[in-house]
C-alpha cells in the first residue's frame, strides 16, 4: 500500500488460504495518506465543552449518577447535530460557539428531538456474553460500537468495562476466522457494500458527495440528515480525490472555527490535521480476502470503490463506484443478512 500517492494502487501478497483465482488477480486496495480513547462523562453535569477537548476523542460512554447508571453513549455524530441546530438558531458565530460548549448532556436528546433525528437506541452487552450475539446486536440496530457492561455484585452498580467497536470485531475476525465463504469472489458479485445508480437528480446515487466547491455546512447537512460520516469529495470527472469526515468538522470546533462553517471544501482541507489516516480505495473486483487482510494489518472504517484503470470500457480510472462500510463487510460474513430487516436504516451503513 502506498500513503505517497493518493489512489495510486498496489498489489500486496494475497493470503495462501485464498484460491488460485484470487492468487492471480491484481489488487487495488489502496491507502492514501490509524485511533480511539475513551473516558466516561456525568449525562446530568457534564458539557459538550469537555468532550470536545478530548484529541481524538470520537465517542464516550455516558453515565446517570442519580441512577448509578450507564446512560448511553455520547458520539461526532452528536456533536453535528448540535452544530446544525446552533447554525440555524443563532444569531452569531460567538453565540454558537458558546450554545455548543455549553449545552449539558441531558439537553442533548431534546435537541436532536427538535431536528427529528430518531433517538440512539440505548445498547450495551455483558462481556461473558458470545462474541456472536454482539454480532447480531451491531447489525439489528446498524450501530457502530457497542458497550461492554458488567455490574458490581455487591453494590450493584453498572460499569463499562469497554466498547466493541465493528473495526475491532472484524479484525478479530479477519485474524482468526479462516473459512470464510466466498473468500476468493469479488466484493462487488458479493454485493458487498452500496453501488452507484445514477438518477436524473444525482449521477452518484444513493450515495452522498461534494466537491472542493461545497460548502463545510452543506456537508454537516448531509451528516445529519442521512446519519453518515463521512462524503467522498470528487472532480468534475467524478474522480475520488479526497473524503471529508465528521471528525474534520470536529477539529474546526475544537479550535474555535466555527467560521470555518461557512468556508468550502478546499480551504477546510486546509486545517485538516497533519495526522489525518487517508482514504483507502478499493476496486469492486478486489476479493473478500483482500479486504479481510487489509482490516487485519491496519485501522479502516470504510473504502472507498473506484474504478479501475480499463475496467469499464469508455470509463475514468479512479471515478466513484461505491462506498463499502464495516457494516456491509459485518453483515456478510456473519451470514445473517437479514437480521436488521424491518428497522430503521439511517444510512450509517452508506458512509459510513
Amino acid at each position: 500500500m502506498s500513503t505517497a500517492t493518493p489512489m495510486s494502487p498496489t498489489s500486496p501478497k494475497p493470503r495462501r488460504r485464498t484460491s488460485t483465482r484470487n492468487r492471480n488477480r491484481d489488487r487495488t486496495i489502496s491507502y492514501l495518506p490509524p485511533p480511539q480513547t475513551q473516558e466516561t462523562h456525568e449525562a446530568a453535569l457534564q458539557s459538550i465543552r469537555s468532550f470536545l477537548r478530548g484529541r481524538r476523542v470520537v465517542s464516550a460512554p455516558l453515565w446517570n449518577s442519580e441512577q448509578r447508571s450507564f446512560a448511553g453513549m455520547l458520539t461526532v455524530s452528536d456533536i453535528i447535530h448540535l452544530i446544525q441546530y446552533y447554525y440555524w438558531t443563532v444569531s452569531s458565530y460567538d453565540l454558537a460557539a458558546a450554545q455548543v460548549e455549553e449545552v449539558r448532556l441531558e439537553s442533548l436528546r431534546e435537541i436532536e428531538r427538535k431536528l427529528n433525528v430518531p433517538p440512539p437506541p440505548l445498547l450495551s452487552i455483558h462481556p461473558m456474553q458470545p462474541l456472536y450475539e454482539a454480532c447480531k446486536m451491531l447489525i439489528k440496530t446498524h450501530a457502530r460500537r457497542l458497550p461492554l457492561l458488567d455490574s458490581d455484585n455487591q453494590t450493584g452498580d453498572e460499569a463499562v468495562i469497554s466498547v466493541l467497536t465493528q473495526y475491532r470485531l472484524l479484525k478479530f475476525i479477519a485474524i482468526n476466522c479462516k473459512e470464510i465463504t466466498g473468500l476468493h469472489l469479488s466484493l462487488r458479485k458479493l454485493n458487498i457494500g452500496t453501488y452507484v445508480t445514477p438518477t436524473p437528480e444525482n449521477r452518484y446515487h444513493p450515495i452522498c458527495w461534494a466537491t472542493m466547491d461545497t460548502t463545510v455546512f452543506d456537508v454537516v447537512h448531509m451528516f445529519s440528515e442521512r446519519g453518515i460520516s463521512a462524503v467522498p469529495i470528487l472532480d468534475e470527472n467524478g474522480v475520488v480525490i479526497n473524503l471529508y469526515e465528521t471528525v474534520d468538522v470536529i477539529t474546526l470546533v475544537r479550535v474555535g472555527a466555527y467560521h470555518s462553517l461557512d468556508f468550502n471544501i478546499s480551504s477546510a482541507l486546509s486545517q485538516r490535521a497533519t495526522d489525518f489516516p487517508g482514504v483507502v480505495t478499493c476496486s469492486g473486483n478486489d476479493s473478500l480476502a483482500t479486504l479481510l487482510e487489509l482490516i487485519g494489518k491496519r485501522r479502516v472504517h470504510r473504502l472507498v470503490v473506484v474504478e479501475g484503470e480499463g475496467e469499464v470500457e469508455g470509463g475514468l480510472k479512479g471515478r466513484l463506484m461505491g462506498i463499502i462500510t464495516l457494516s456491509d463487510v459485518l453483515r456478510y460474513v456473519i451470514g445473517e443478512s437479514g437480521l436488521g430487516d424491518g428497522l430503521p436504516v439511517t444510512e450509517e451503513d452508506v458512509d459510513g
